[in-house]
């Protein structure tokens, strides 16, 4: 699949050079325009994402907006969602997974989260996240390299390998106090969970509060030897 305008890979690796120090208001400019009606923001309705939103909204109003309805969400992040509807002038597409909580349930027993967390977040986030993809040239997300390990070499642009498509970052050089600096500054809504502990949200199963000091995502499925859902797992190449 062609990334974009970019004809190669080396291209597209030239491009993120060029954003290496860019604002993340200039890395969108620069996607929105690249990509136009073929990309998206993917939201959860993290702090990062909240962000990102509002600057999105100001620059291209009507964007899409997508956020993955596992069916196991926070009410608190529910509510948000209802909100944002009401206030930014973006698209909101709710995806869902083609099997539901009671034939997960019927199929592989009750509560596979807690025995199995990756089958249950490739049922419920991965092939909804790559089918509803497949209707886009691009993708943006609220990555940070500050926000765990695994997430430290990400680029503001790059080809996203697993998708198919190009991801972009624009928050990828922010610590969480610019994140939560522009949210003050600027009144942007945002999950009320962040101010009980949660740096980082997701289904609520899944997710607990996170002690001073640990890891941002310290919080997401505690007990496994897991700290990603699957959807950021492959890079490059």
């Amino acid at each position: 699949m062609a990334e974009g305008p970019f004809a190669t890979r080396a291209e597209l690796a030239e491009v993120a050079d060029r954003l290496e120090s860019a604002s993340p208001e200039a890395i969108l400019a620069w996607a929105l325009e690249a990509y136009g009606p073929g990309i998206c923001l993917a939201c959860g309705f993290g702090a990062e994402d909240m962000v990102l939103l509002d600057m999105v909204a100001g620059i291209r109003p009507g964007v899409d907006v997508f956020y993955l309805d596992t069916g196991l969400l926070f009410d608190e992040t529910y509510r948000l969602i209802q909100r944002v509807a009401e206030t930014y002038p973006v698209r909101i597409i709710r995806v869902e997974p083609v099997v539901s909580l009671e034939e997960q349930t019927a199929e592989y027993g009750p509560e596979l989260w807690s025995r199995d967390p990756d089958r249950c977040c490739a049922l419920r986030k991965v092939e909804p996240l790559q089918r509803f993809l497949q209707g886009y040239r691009a993708w943006i997300t609220g990555l940070r390299r500050q926000q765990s390990p695994t997430r430290a070499g990400i680029r503001p642009v790059e080809w996203d390998r697993r998708f198919g498509l190009v991801k972009v970052n624009p928050l990828f050089r922010w610590t969480r106090d610019e994140v939560w600096g522009y949210i003050r500054e600027r009144g942007v809504p945002y999950n009320p969970l962040h101010d009980r502990g949660y740096p980082s949200i997701g289904c609520w199963p899944c997710t607990t509060a996170v002690a001073p000091g640990e890891d941002e995502r310290a919080g997401r499925w505690r007990g496994h030897q897991k700290t990603e859902c699957g959807l950021h797992g492959a890079r490059g190449g």
